[in-house]
């Protein structure tokens, strides 16, 4: 199972993100983004592009390996993490 740490960053650059427009409230947020709590409003009913493990197996299983699956999704989240920081 992919560990999220449960920043919110993914959930906050959207922006020019074709895939997730329809998540976009226009700023590069997630519509269903609390800023407070950052967390999802709606996590148990995510979307299945919001599902890192359920979109490996109907997307991606046949592609790559799950741990390497893993690996670019913790990536991605690295960088997200960097972006921040500057």
């Amino acid at each position: 199972m992919f560990k999220c740490d449960k920043c919110g960053l993914c959930c906050t650059q959207l922006n020019g993100l074709s895939i997730y427009s329809e998540l976009d409230r226009g700023d590069g947020v997630c519509k269903f983004f609390d800023e407070e709590t950052r967390l999802c409003i709606i996590y148990q009913s995510r979307p299945l592009l919001c599902n890192v493990d359920l979109t490996y197996k109907e997307y991606f299983r046949d592609k790559l390996s799950q741990e390497e699956y893993y690996r670019l999704n913790y990536e991605a989240c690295g960088k997200l993490k960097k972006l921040r920081r500057k």
